[in-house]
């Protein structure tokens, strides 16, 4: 199959996903959204903007996990798991990936796929080489190649190229992979996958 031909099946994909994780799942959503309010002070979504395919800007959807004003960061440290800016209920949905599952949202828009780069904040786009700027060919995801494979405990070059490499190298097959070993990381934790996989690829 064509990589045109794959990526059109890759979008259906998201659709069916994304539809069928917001429609019977609402319930759930609800009470999330309701333990969030009740255990700490703050909006219960986390908005911001972030860069999309071909640099196009748009809103990000995330259940908030950290107290409020604890969105600055320094590129490239991310926040680790032991973080005290994290809510007591944040640590549980930040190892759980449960804060990312609003963005089924952006992945219904056509913002992001299920399976991609992650998107970065604005401002890091600055940075970007030739070489990174590949990244900002496809979708960014909900998951990726960099998430199965280390995530926070990559540095960030190495994150970098783990995204080129996926959109290079893009094939429903990889998708799959990615998806199947994500599971992995909500069971047993990034730091699993440091030693098992290191920076290499999937």
């Amino acid at each position: 199959m064509s990589r045109e031909k794959q990526l059109k099946v890759k979008r259906l994909i998201d659709v069916m996903f994304s539809l069928f994780i917001i429609i019977p799942f609402l319930p759930i959503w609800i009470l999330i959204a309701i333990v969030i309010k009740l255990t700490s002070k703050g909006p219960i979504l986390f908005l911001q903007d972030r860069p999309g395919k071909n640099k196009s800007i748009f809103k990000i959807f995330k259940f908030r996990t950290m107290k409020p004003g604890s969105e600055k960061m320094i590129k490239g440290v991310e926040v680790m798991k032991d973080d005290d800016r994290i809510t007591s209920i944040g640590k549980f949905l930040r190892r759980t990936k449960i804060d990312e599952i609003p963005q089924v949202v952006n992945v219904l828009k056509g913002d992001m796929s299920l399976v991609g780069p992650r998107p970065e904040r604005v401002n890091s786009l600055k940075d970007y080489d030739k070489e990174i700027s590949k990244r900002l060919r496809m979708r960014p995801g909900m998951t990726g190649l960099a998430q199965v494979n280390g995530n926070i405990y990559l540095t960030l070059e190495d994150r970098y190229k783990l995204d080129v490499y996926y959109v290079e190298n893009f094939s429903l097959k990889l998708d799959a992979i990615i998806l199947f070993k994500t599971f992995g990381v909500v069971l047993f934790g990034e730091d699993s996958f440091v030693e098992r996989n290191g920076s290499t690829k999937s």
